[in-house]
């Protein structure tokens, strides 16, 4: 079993920034690859990126906007995001294999 709790999210206006950190509790949270998600209004959930288990330095996503990190150590997962966009609205989540979190909500306002 695994418990992922999202925090994090808000309200921004464009070009803004928001970190993103999910929370892992079960699990040795360091065996797994996890994923961030996203789904926005009335469109389906789409990856925003996968961090393998044991990688140690960020890697960018999202045409180089978004940057994945993980800390073993804390059991965490950060999303940072810069330049965000209003196209970026929507509910985020993080995964790891069957297991999700309840979402954190991330708004752009222009």
């Amino acid at each position: 079993q695994v418990q992922l709790v999202e925090s994090g999210g808000g309200l921004v206006q464009a070009g803004g920034s928001l970190r993103l950190s999910c929370a892992a509790s079960g699990r040795t949270f360091s065996s797994y690859a996890m994923g961030w998600f996203r789904q926005a209004p009335g469109k389906q959930r789409e990856l925003v990126g996968v961090i393998g288990k044991s990688v140690r330095r960020p890697f960018t996503t999202m045409g180089g906007r978004f940057a994945i990190s993980r800390d073993n150590a804390n059991n965490i997962a950060y999303l940072q995001m810069n330049n965000l966009q209003t196209e970026d609205t929507a509910v985020y989540y993080c995964n790891i294999g069957s297991y999700w979190g309840q979402g954190t909500q991330v708004t752009v306002s222009s």
